[in-house]
């Protein structure tokens, strides 16, 4: 299933995010009947229940199944890195995709172990967005052809979307989205990103709050995303939208990878609801952005790394999810006997 129209225009995709798929309703009720009849007191897998009927849900099918997961990581570089807000320089997101293309890097490893199919996507990389103190990051047409890539990267037999990013700047960058979207103060949404502290956290932090006055408030998600956003971030948002058309559910990493479908939220109630979060990051911002996107994490493990490091993760616990569903005995099947009638 592809978009109707193609996408040229922000208004486009306005139009797609006002008509989005729901979830299976079939698929959602025959999980939910299934549960009291496996051989296990009722709400014993606590949420692992809950993953298993959202599976179903949105991939349109019961038993869900988790046979094929696939990982996407897209990387981009950001002008507001002319500020000094990393302790990298831009060039290590090149040098961090040569990486990933080279099997070095920590989500290689992690894909290699639990069976996920990667891919990296590099947008742009000689030519990063527009330093966003003192311009828009992007323009319109500069964040549409980065959400059309987003929605051509989808692969329509994944069981799972993981999502991911790399791009030196863009925790300040998402920290900006957020607080254009939430509010409150600057020092709210940004951290230490690639591990500032002090006087250069305190740098990022009017970097942020200054590019926001700047710019505007969050009136509109979709002019977040351009002014404060990267490509990579943007095609993120793209790929969002792209696996809900054709019924793939998606494993958000952490801030940034949230940040960068935040603004989806902002301009469709429920445009999230076939996402699930695979980690609390580090960041100290994220932890707020779930609260405020209602989204409870599958995991915390203190990490802050991107690359879809913590959706990868959470791939063995929607396996369990699955497996426990559909492969477990019923009662009946296993000729255990039920709970009596508590009539």
């Amino acid at each position: 299933m592809t978009p109707r129209a193609p996408i040229q225009t922000f208004d486009d995709i306005r139009g797609l995010l006002a008509d989005l798929p729901g979830p299976d309703g079939t698929a959602w009720l025959r999980t939910w009947e299934r549960e009291p009849l496996l051989t296990k007191p009722p709400g014993s897998l606590g949420r692992l229940e809950a993953v298993a009927a959202w599976l179903a849900a949105w991939q349109g099918r019961h038993p869900p199944r988790m046979e094929r997961p696939t990982a996407v990581v897209f990387a981009g570089n950001h002008g507001v890195t002319a500020q000094n807000i990393s302790s990298y320089p831009p060039a290590v997101t090149a040098q961090m995709v040569g990486n990933f293309e080279a099997g070095g890097a920590a989500i290689n490893q992690l894909c290699s172990v639990f069976g996920v199919d990667l891919r990296v996507q590099a947008m742009d990389l000689e030519r990063p967005t527009r330093d966003f103190t003192e311009a828009p990051a992007m323009d319109e047409d500069e964040c549409v052809a980065a959400f059309n890539a987003g929605l051509a990267a989808v692969d329509a037999d994944a069981d799972v979307l993981c999502l991911g990013e790399m791009g030196i700047g863009n925790t300040t960058a998402a920290a900006a989205i957020c607080h254009a979207l939430h509010g409150g103060a600057a020092a709210d949404w940004t951290g230490p990103g690639t591990g500032l502290a002090g006087e250069e956290l305190t740098r990022k932090t009017e970097v942020v709050a200054g590019a926001v006055r700047r710019h505007g408030d969050g009136a509109d998600g979709l002019e977040v995303l351009r002014r404060f956003g990267g490509r990579e971030l943007a095609a993120i948002a793209g790929a969002v939208v792209g696996a809900r058309l054709v019924r793939v559910p998606v494993l958000l990493d952490g801030y940034v990878c949230t940040a960068a479908a935040a603004p989806l939220a902002a301009l469709a109630p429920g445009a999230l609801d076939h996402c699930q979060v695979g980690h609390t990051s580090a960041e100290p911002g994220h932890a707020r952005l779930l609260e405020r996107l209602d989204k409870t994490p599958l995991l915390h493990l203190a990490m802050r790394l991107g690359e879809a490091s913590g959706a990868v993760l959470a791939v063995p616990v929607l396996r369990a999810a699955a497996a426990c569903h559909a492969g477990m005995a019923t009662f009946a099947e296993a000729g255990v006997s039920d709970r009596p009638d508590a009539s």
